[in-house]
């Protein structure tokens, strides 16, 4: 997991997308927050993690970073700040981000790139915390942390932190990214989203009946940009929406049909294809580091 371009020292760490296969809104919460239905589906593609150890103490970002995004409000540094005082690490860590997925897609780029902080600096710094206490520290830094902590496929409901494993076949998907970010407070404070959808169970997800993401009516509407690689997915397969941005996927059987479908579309789109991952890549490398 080393990375001699770069330099010694180093850890490279995977921080895999996701894909929320769909995403309804049963309701609001008396904290202001809303009740979501969901299943997670982690990616074997995303972004890249590199740590190398301190002495001093310091928490420091190396490189630019995302644009308009400082270091301190940086969730990777968050996390690695955060772990470190929670568990009274004297150590310190230097940070690479390796970006491959889009910003505010819906992708979970961000928080998976926090997780794997989090977990991967639990392994380097000895800090000993278990599964459940890193959960709990992604939570304090966002509501998709917790999925990417726990490395599984996932039933979410909550905020997305209540989370229960389940076995999802193989597939590939072609990946699609409309280039827009819409920030999340304005979707849902939006007077069309659909916020009382029935509450519904596993076996309902298993059997086919439950599908549609309560983000997409409204991204539709609001984004031309959504509204046309949906409809450029839609000359293929069936279009849909992950998470609450931009992004948009069709899912397949086999890589060699969506290959096929990839290779359908318009040129000029941001396409590509992914494999469905049986569990998070993370995991995998924590057994070989």
């Amino acid at each position: 997991m080393s990375d001699p371009a770069v330099g010694p020292g180093w850890s490279w760490w995977p921080a895999p997308a996701k894909l929320n296969l769909f995403l309804h809104i049963t309701g609001r919460r008396a904290d202001g927050y809303h009740d979501l239905q969901s299943v997670f589906r982690l990616l074997d593609w995303g972004d890249r993690i590199g740590l190398r150890l301190r002495e001093d103490g310091q928490v420091r970002r190396e490189g630019a970073g995302l644009a308009g995004v400082a270091e301190a409000d940086d969730l990777a540094v968050r996390a690695a700040r955060l772990l470190k005082a929670d568990a009274n690490i004297a150590q310190g860590v230097d940070i690479i981000i390796e970006k491959h997925v889009p910003a505010g897609g819906g992708f979970g780029g961000g928080s998976s790139d926090a997780a794997t902080v989090l977990v991967a600096l639990n392994r380097l710094w000895n800090a000993g915390l278990d599964d459940d206490a890193l959960a709990a520290l992604g939570l304090r830094l966002g509501a998709d942390v917790p999925v990417f902590v726990r490395g599984c496929n996932a039933w979410a409901e909550g905020v997305g932190e209540r989370l229960t494993p389940i076995v999802l076949p193989p597939a590939w998907y072609v990946i699609a990214d409309p280039g827009v970010h819409v920030p999340t407070p304005a979707l849902f404070a939006d007077p069309h989203l659909t916020r009382d959808t029935p509450p519904a169970k596993i076996a309902d997800f298993a059997s086919g009946s439950v599908s549609g993401n309560a983000f997409e009516p409204v991204l539709r509407r609001r984004e031309p940009a959504v509204q046309a690689v949906l409809a450029a997915l839609s000359d293929i397969g069936t279009a849909r929406l992950t998470g609450s941005g931009g992004g948009c996927f069709l899912e397949f059987d086999s890589q060699a049909a969506a290959e096929q479908g990839r290779a359908k579309l318009p040129k000029e789109l941001r396409a590509w294809v992914a494999a469905g991952a049986w569990r998070s890549p993370l995991l995998d490398a924590l057994e070989r580091h």
